[in-house]
């Protein structure tokens, strides 16, 4: 499977930053979190970065949350804007970033989904993306009163309960998967002929019934949005265990992962990799990106009193499903290679503070990475397939015949 030799990089953008006191510093603009031109900056800081993409976090709770129900504390960020709105908002003020924005499926029906993420690839000229999230938590049902789940700790794998139902929910995020790829792919490519003369602005042979039928889902189709202009927006997905790791192998374009250390990013990837050759997706390039939280400073006795500071704030020391790097932006440099060593194609960052370690990415961070030779110095792509490494697609429902003619 070919793998650049230069890393990907993307910035995981949540709110004021990762780090629950985040909000609080000198430099953070909390009163403008629910704007758009909050979003807009932030977008800018990560294109003039060159970063692939950035993803836009999501959810379905009002403050943050475990599994039982959102945390008690006022002192959270609490309320935000919804992920897909953000992304399109801010699209025609960027060009070159990709824009992903996360979107919980167990709640959702992928024909909205589906229609969202084509329009947003339309008003970005390609440059769309979703993050496939599940929820099994108990809260977040009640507020549809579609289903139920019972209160227990999903991610502690080995309870039988709980495997079972991280099983059906990423069941059900793979058939959702599929109706949104079979939905861009709906219209064949030329489906609109827009003929004045004729009075001919479809062609209706080239939109096609989906037809989709499975355990969770019953979708016809056609989708009411034209094909994207990259043919197939990118599917991406966060994978801590087994299940879900077998879910990026078989549905999605990109894994984001949590390794502990280098043995534990190779168990994982070939995880992924078992799956995608199962799948028959062995040609294809699946991306593994590695996900850290960063706190970056001048010197790492800066970056730690960086750290600290929050923490004080906080009332707690903030650790995270992902590796917590404290430290300067060249040994952030050393850990990436490292970690890349191990097969890991990509890294998404999560700033600790917003603005400071957005910027520090940026401004401190690539410029090392692209010291390195490890780095683009430029975009050399207009859509998010395209920085990926990721061809265009052929539609599914185009015939041989009509292949060859073209």
């Amino acid at each position: 499977m070919p793998i650049t030799d230069k890393l990907h990089l993307a910035i995981a953008l949540e709110g004021a930053g990762w780090h629950p006191a985040a909000w609080r510093e000198p430099t953070a603009r909390p009163a403008e979190l629910l704007t758009a031109r909050y979003w807009a900056d932030l977008v800018g800081v990560a294109e003039a970065g060159l970063v692939d993409f950035v993803t836009i976090e999501d959810t379905f709770g009002i403050r943050p949350a475990g599994l039982e129900a959102p945390s008690p504390r006022t002192d959270r960020v609490s309320g935000r804007l919804d992920a897909v709105l953000i992304a399109s908002r801010v699209s025609p003020l960027s060009r070159h970033v990709g824009l992903i924005p996360a979107a919980t499926v167990t709640h959702t029906e992928p024909f909205h989904l589906s229609k969202s993420i084509a329009t947003l690839d339309y008003v970005s000229n390609g440059r769309a993306g979703v993050r496939v999230q599940v929820s099994a938590r108990p809260h977040e049902a009640a507020l549809f009163g579609r289903r139920t789940f019972p209160e227990l700790a999903v991610a502690d794998a080995g309870d039988p309960v709980a495997d079972e139902l991280v099983a059906d929910l990423f069941e059900e995020a793979g058939d959702y998967a599929e109706v949104l790829r079979r939905l861009w792919d709906s219209w064949e490519d030329d489906a609109e002929i827009r003929d004045k003369a004729t009075g001919r602005f479809v062609d209706r042979d080239k939109l096609h019934y989906i037809d989709f039928e499975g355990r969770f889902f019953s979708v016809r189709g056609p989708s009411i949005t034209p094909r994207p202009p990259q043919g197939q927006p990118i599917i991406t997905a966060l994978a801590h265990q087994n299940i879900p790791y077998q879910f990026v192998g078989t549905s999605a374009d990109i894994g984001f992962i949590t390794p502990a250390d280098v043995a534990d990013a190779k168990a994982s990837i070939a995880v992924i990799r078992t799956a995608q050759d199962q799948a028959g997706r062995a040609d294809e390039i699946v991306h593994v990106f590695a996900d850290l939280v960063v706190f970056l400073g001048d010197t790492t006795t800066a970056a730690e009193a960086h750290k600290a500071r929050l923490d004080d704030r906080a009332g707690i020391q903030y650790t995270s499903d992902a590796e917590v790097f404290t430290g300067t932006a060249e040994a952030l440099a050393d850990r990436l290679a490292e970690l890349s060593d191990a097969g890991i194609t990509g890294f998404r960052l999560r700033p600790g503070a917003i603005p400071a370690d957005l910027e520090a990415i940026t401004r401190d961070l690539v410029p090392e990475l692209q010291r390195r030779g490890l780095f683009r110095t430029h975009y050399e792509s207009s859509t998010l397939r395209g920085h990926l490494g990721l061809s265009r697609p052929v539609n599914r429902f185009q015939t041989t015949a009509e292949l060859i003619n073209r």
